[in-house]
């Protein structure tokens, strides 16, 4: 183990990104709110969801450096009297979550279905794209908002909240597959050409074997960075479809449902309530995209 981290550490890749200010910054913030996010239960300072710890006399209170505020409530509380850094805590647990099972989800159609059609080739090939191509024409935020209203359309009223997390992931995932498909197909026409995969044909080797085994880790690189752009997109999906009501229940909020909540008392004084949700997203979603922007920079020979 010890090995392959001194191994990687000096690797091209990691060299690079001790040599990128941006980079170096991005990773802090995004393994920061990482371990704040998945570390909540241990380390937030109340338990936003626990109904025996709320008190309603505790609503509205001001971030602790106002006159009124509270030394125990740091970023104050939000209308119900949860305390507002332990609910963002557990919001962005929620929105990583969910972020991180569809970016999962579209990958493993998107690779799946781009190396079987460039690989294939002809009406396979033909017909993948053309899905591809009408679905990329509608914004991915019409797409997940058609499926989760078809999901809540077929099943019963009483089961919404139990299959909203599900049903949002899986609806983010099949926006974003498209993207994936059109990337692997690319690299895949390249590769198959290869002496190395001429060679495993002559031999015998199976077309799966050869897809799965000697094309995939060879069109890997692009699948990477394009994951790590697609996660922040799939985080501000979901926030956008949280802020709309049709996301995350309110039982398990994520940061979209926290701005949304603060939203409505934006204008009467609580800003606290939205804005602090609000720069956490901010935050969140520029770390990953950051790294994403040094990543594609890194992998890309003709700029090294």
């Amino acid at each position: 183990m010890m090995e392959a981290l001194k191994h990687f550490w000096q690797s091209d890749l990691a060299w690079s990104w001790r040599h990128s200010t941006v980079a170096v910054i991005s990773t802090f913030i995004f393994v920061l709110m990482m371990v704040a996010a998945f570390g909540a239960p241990l380390i937030a300072p109340h338990n936003p969801f626990d109904l025996a710890t709320i008190n309603l006399l505790d609503a509205l209170k001001p971030p602790a450096w106002n006159s009124e505020g509270q030394a125990i409530f740091p970023l104050g509380t939000d209308s119900q009297g949860r305390d507002l850094l332990s609910a963002m805590m557990y919001g962005t647990r929620v929105s990583l979550m969910i972020g991180m099972a569809s970016v999962a989800l579209s990958m493993l159609v998107g690779i799946v279905l781009g190396l079987v059609a460039g690989y294939a080739g002809g009406r396979i090939d033909a017909f993948i794209m053309r899905v591809a191509d009408v679905q990329l024409s509608f914004p991915a935020i019409l797409i997940a908002l058609l499926i989760d209203g078809v999901a809540r359309a077929v099943v019963p009223r009483e089961l919404h909240e139990h299959i909203a997390i599900p049903v949002l992931v899986g609806a983010i995932a099949l926006a974003g597959w498209p993207q994936y498909a059109r990337t692997v197909r690319g690299s895949t026409l390249v590769e198959k050409n290869r002496e190395y995969v001429q060679a495993a044909r002559v031999i015998g080797i199976s077309s799966p074997v050869i897809m799965f085994r000697h094309v995939l880790p060879n069109v890997m690189g692009p699948v990477l960075v394009l994951a790590t752009v697609h996660l922040a997109t799939a985080i501000i999906t979901e926030a956008t479809l949280s802020f709309l009501g049709v996301g995350v229940p309110p039982t398990e909020p994520s940061l979209g449902t926290l701005i949304r909540i603060g939203n409505d008392f934006l204008f009467s004084g609580e800003w606290w309530i939205t804005i602090f949700p609000g720069l956490a997203l901010v935050l969140l979603v520029l770390s990953v995209n950051l790294l994403g922007d040094w990543l594609r920079d890194a992998l890309n020979p003709r700029l090294s």
